[in-house]
């Protein structure tokens, strides 16, 4: 078997050559008319952008998630790493690679994660909450343990959606407490666990479980307003009442903030406001810690997106 370079050692100027997930490959056309593939590659330590001038092969956009064989060098374009490769080809089957060293999983114990899940639900107060919580814990308990909470940007990997789930119960425990004059903690710990639950039809899957498009409910709906149908469902179901109901979707639907963030509707309880700041705090947090991982001390990150591309400074 061949022994890889791993994303997370590379550097400018390395050598590359293994098997690789590919991630968004498309083909698009220089100034001068000449066909390029564009797209990224990756294994359970990372990912970084690729490049193959004057492409004629058979790879497309279809082939998103599938495992390449890459051969190549890594080079810098403004300021971030990326891989010109002159070899590419989607594997054979008669090829032999390590597939758990190519699918990137969240840094946690899921069985130990989702027990915490499950303690934090137990102790919801209210009965209506937690009834509607256990029967969704029910319903997506192997959705909730296993898919990615993005198809890029955080959380991008098996398990993430736990992985951010938990942690955002984890915070709006600490907060409830903190500002329990106007927090209803009970709402607030159901609304951070349905808040995403939209996402498992949201997402086209790869066979390997990570996100490779957004379905077309996803596009067409997308996960807060397919949430907010899931939540009002199982209260309907459970013979919850209609106001208990309505704040539960509220806080789906608005969890984004603003209406130019996807949000459906804008907060309008402190719940839902607490809510939207416990996302976006995990959500840029999980960012942080992804993005240092390949930063050496002392050192910044290319422009980053997501960060409204800004950068980051390692200083540990």
């Amino acid at each position: 078997m061949l022994e890889q370079t791993v994303i997370k050692e590379l550097k400018v100027g390395d050598k590359i050559e293994g098997f690789y997930l590919l991630k968004d490959p498309q083909i698009k056309m220089t100034a001068g008319g000449k066909p390029f593939l564009r797209g990224g590659v990756s294994d359970r330590t990372g990912c970084v952008e690729m490049k193959v001038w004057d492409y004629s092969g058979t790879i497309t956009a279809s082939d998103n998630g599938k495992v390449a064989f890459i051969s190549g060098t890594a080079s810098e374009y403004r300021g971030n790493l990326q891989v010109i490769a002159d070899v590419i080809r989607l594997a054979e089957t008669e090829d032999q690679y390590d597939l758990a060293e190519l699918i990137p999983t969240a840094p946690i114990d899921v069985g130990q994660a989702y027990q915490e899940v499950e303690r934090l639900v137990a102790s919801i107060t209210d009965d209506d909450y937690r009834v509607v919580c256990t029967a969704v814990l029910e319903r997506f308990e192997a959705m909730l343990k296993t898919i990615p909470a993005a198809k890029s940007v955080h959380h991008a990997f098996l398990g993430g959606l736990l992985m951010h789930t938990l942690t955002m119960m984890q915070i709006a425990d600490f907060l409830a407490g903190l500002y329990s004059e106007c927090i209803n903690r009970s709402l607030l710990l159901a609304g951070v666990l349905l808040h995403d639950i939209g996402k498992g039809r949201e997402f086209s899957l790869s066979e390997l479980g990570l996100v490779t498009d957004y379905s077309a409910e996803g596009n067409l709906l997308g996960h807060l307003v397919i949430g907010a149908g899931e939540a009002a469902a199982v209260a309907a179901e459970l013979g919850i009442p209609a106001e208990k109901s309505l704040l539960l979707q509220h806080l789906i639907l608005s969890h984004h903030g603003k209406p130019e963030h996807g949000a459906a509707v804008i907060p309008k309880c402190a719940e839902a406001t607490l809510l939207t700041y416990i996302d976006g705090l995990d959500s840029r947090m999980e960012i942080y810690r992804e993005q240092l991982l390949n930063i050496k001390p002392g050192e910044f990150s290319g422009q980053i997106f997501a960060l409204d591309r800004g950068m980051i400074y390692r200083h540990f």
